[in-house]
């Protein structure tokens, strides 16, 4: 199960960080994803990590601005915005699933276990 929280409504410029708690499981070979859908857009990818061990993956469009950190002990993925611009506005979806490879954390169909999603909202 997983557990999405700290959206909300910020200006532009403004910083935000996402919360996603994982429980019911051991997530030792997983990768945690954020992803997020704007209204008539479809869900896209944001920021991955694994939960073992290095590696974590960005879209372009955020790359410098927002920041996926994992605190194991607490079983928790962050996801900190910064510098947000009215087009991140959208729900953000935490997922996890075991034994992705890097050219796959990308693809939300790959993934079996969501949260329920955070509204994100940027005012200009």
């Amino acid at each position: 199960q997983l557990q999405a929280s700290g959206g909300g409504l910020v200006q532009a410029g403004g910083s935000l960080r996402l919360s996603c708690v994982a429980s019911g499981r051991t997530f030792s070979n997983y990768v945690l994803g954020w992803f997020r859908q704007a209204p008539g857009k479809e869900r896209e990818f944001v920021a991955a990590v694994r939960w073992s061990g290095g590696g974590t993956f960005y879209t372009n469009s955020v790359k410098g601005r927002f920041t996926i950190s994992k605190e194991i002990a607490k079983k928790t993925v962050y996801l900190q915005l910064n510098s947000l611009k009215p087009e991140d506005t959208a729900v953000y979806y935490c997922a996890a699933q075991s034994g992705l490879i890097a050219g796959m954390v990308s693809l939300p169909h790959k993934y079996d276990y969501w949260g329920q999603g955070t509204l994100v909202t940027v005012s200009s």
